[in-house]
């Protein structure tokens, strides 16, 4: 069993800053991709950027390109999302989750384990 625990979420004006961070329990991560979504009231869950198991691949959703950074350290089975200049369409629940190959995917169903997500609130 995977678990995923994210933390870092919270509220922030919009302009503001908020690094999210995803650490698996178990050392399970450093073999396989990994991935954020987000998921906003009302809305179905969005793909916002990945990252293959080395960190050498990298994609990331037009809506949040050039302000949000991807990145991990597989020394501490660790994912991390950076994100910049926050709007307050950013607003969602963020979570993490394990592609079980070492490509990246923008699909959920491509993905096995999830974290249990963190808030993020950008207010105007």
């Amino acid at each position: 069993q995977v678990q995923l625990v994210e933390s870092g979420g919270g509220l922030v004006q919009a302009g503001g800053s908020l690094r999210l961070s995803c650490a698996a329990a178990v050392r399970t991560s450093s073999s396989y991709a990994m991935g954020w979504f987000r998921q906003a009231p009302g809305k179905e869950r969005e793909f916002v950027a990945a990252i293959n198991w080395s960190g050498s691949s990298i994609f990331y959703a037009d809506s949040v390109k050039g302000r949000f950074t991807i990145s991990r350290n597989n020394a501490k089975n660790t994912v991390y999302l950076q994100m910049n200049s926050l709007k307050p369409e950013d607003t969602a629940v963020y979570y993490c989750a394990r592609r079980p190959v070492m490509g990246i995917g923008v699909k959920d169903y491509e993905y096995d384990y999830w974290g249990q997500g963190t808030q993020v609130t950008v207010s105007s």
